[in-house]
């Protein structure tokens, strides 16, 4: 943390510019020593210079250096940033020339890590860095937006608060039993407290389902047998021509995946091998892979040729994916009618050439996953894993903290549950954790970020 670190923070690429970030101490003097137009050591914060690059007597680009000086930054450290034409050997040389005068190589994530140790951010906002990098939709980019303004800070903040104040009641009766005045905390007077905290606790997780589609999108395997059309409806749903479309059964032999934004929400496409007894050894594989992909699934789409009847293979999928989300779609109704309708309850008839179709279809996903209400992005709804997984642990000490009370253990013993459970909670913001977390999480980060 004492020493001046540097990265390239824009895409490695030619384009129209380079960003690259110098933040420490020495970061201001170390660009000025290559760098020729104003003394960048006598700038005020937050101005810009043109200037160029100097590898000794030798122009290396023309630039433009920009000056934030300490505490007013992203890390609260001095920080420079230089923007620089975009090819990728200039970048590199600039960069190179500013590790020779003093900086080191800064690490994945090791800007925002610094912002987070040195009180800048708390840790949920340091992953919503990220998670805005990542957001593939409107509603992912809102949801990741909260985070970095910290809505889940104030969401967790206010819950811990709740958890303190509970603790505070019982130390003081424990402490100091002398104050008469002071309410006497029971079990009893703890019991609707701890079911309060619980059923909080559990409004959050359960938002969090929505958080988690928001977020990661809806795996959604397109499942049928050979030529019912599956590809040419993949290709219809993200309007190219990405899975190989031909009248010979067994054509598609591997995972094809592509993406679609529907409502807000991402759905990932994969569209699998049809299913059917086969003896080509590599077609065999290609169902393995299927049947594996529709046990994973979130979501899946059923199809059926309308001009073929139904058969065993038809019969084992529609039992096998009773019990998932599916949506069942009988395609080529452009073809002679052979197909038994009255074995569905409910199914679309489409042609997967029919734009309106596919319109439909689209509509129908909403329809089952109420994509339509998700338009406004309630601020304390959260998407991060390592978050959900440490609220469902404090979840379970406040659960541990009312089997206690049921059991009649005394209040002292009660109040260790519910301290494990604010210390969970502390973890999240990043109040309560080890060196070890913090440099696993950082290190997920891209670098120069």
């Amino acid at each position: 943390m004492n020493d001046t670190i540097a990265a390239i923070s824009t895409a490695l690429g030619n384009g129209a510019i380079s960003i690259i970030k110098v933040s420490g101490d020495d970061s201001i003097s170390i660009v000025n020593s290559i760098f020729k137009g104003a003394n960048l050591n006598k700038a005020k914060s937050h101005t810009i210079h043109y200037g160029h690059i100097y590898d000794k007597d030798r122009v290396l680009d023309e630039v433009l250096v920009s000056i934030f000086r300490s505490p007013r930054t992203f890390t609260t450290e001095d920080v420079v940033e230089i923007n620089c034409h975009g090819g990728i050997y200039v970048t590199n040389r600039i960069l190179e020339l500013l590790l020779v005068n003093g900086a080191r190589l800064g690490e994945p994530g090791e800007f925002t890590k610094r912002a987070y140790l040195n009180g800048r951010i708390d840790l949920t906002q340091a992953e919503a860095v990220m998670d805005i990098i990542e957001s593939k939709t409107k509603n992912s980019l809102q949801m990741a937006s909260n985070g970095l303004l910290g809505e889940t800070k104030k969401v967790i903040s206010e819950f811990r608060g709740k958890l303190l104040y509970c603790l505070a009641q019982i130390e003081v009766n424990i402490d100091y039993p002398e104050y008469e005045d002071e309410l006497q905390v029971t079990n009893e007077v703890l019991l609707p407290t701890i079911k309060d905290l619980i059923n909080d606790i559990e409004g959050i997780l359960k938002k969090a389902e929505v958080s988690k589609i928001i977020k990661n999108g809806i795996n959604t395997a397109i499942i049928g047998k050979p030529n019912v059309g599956k590809s040419s409806l993949l290709n219809a749903l993200i309007r190219e021509d990405k899975a190989i479309v031909t009248n010979i059964a067994g054509t598609t032999r591997d995972i094809v995946e592509g993406q679609i934004d529907i409502g807000g929400v991402v759905l990932n496409l994969i569209d699998t091998a049809g299913i059917r007894v086969t003896e080509d050894v590599v077609e065999k594989i290609g169902v393995q892979k299927t049947k594996k992909v529709l046990n994973e699934a979130d979501f899946i789409v059923l199809v059926f040729d309308y001009s073929t009847p139904l058969d065993d293979v038809d019969l084992e999928l529609l039992e096998i994916t009773k019990n998932k989300n599916r949506l069942i779609i009988v395609n080529k109704k452009d073809l002679s009618q052979r197909i038994n309708l009255n074995l569905f309850d409910d199914y679309l008839l489409i042609s997967s050439y029919d734009s309106d179709d596919i319109n439909l279809i689209e509509q129908s996903i909403k329809k089952v996953y109420s994509l339509n209400k998700i338009d406004y992005i309630d601020p304390t709804y959260i998407g991060n894993t390592r978050q959900l997984a440490k609220l469902k642990i404090a979840k379970k000490q406040l659960m541990d903290a009312l089997t206690a009370i049921n059991n009649e253990f005394p209040v002292d013993i009660v109040a260790i549950d519910i301290l494990n459970s604010w210390t969970s909670l502390g973890e999240i913001l990043g109040e309560v954790s080890g060196d070890d977390l913090i440099n696993e999480l950082f290190s997920k980060f891209c670098l120069g970020k």
